[in-house]
């Protein structure tokens, strides 16, 4: 099981490549960076929260989770 900050942290680390995509699209349609850079920092923050919770989500479902063995060496 993760700890919620782990979660965060993982979080931050998969959006800021994300953000970097996301602001360069945007770039190249709208030809404005002040525009790309808003774009880019509104998806950023509203992806961050959903991927934490839907990380959280899955954490508590038990679907494709080993059971850890009794004992280890």
């Amino acid at each position: 099981m993760e700890s919620h900050l782990r979660s965060i942290f993982k979080a931050l680390s998969w959006r800021a490549s994300g953000t970097v995509v996301t602001f360069l699209i945007a770039w190249l349609i709208l030809g404005q960076v002040q525009d790309a850079v808003k774009i880019g920092a509104f998806d950023t923050l509203m992806k961050i929260g959903v991927f934490y919770f839907h990380e959280r989500l899955w954490n508590r479902l038990q679907f494709g989770k080993l059971k850890p063995p009794d004992y280890q060496i």
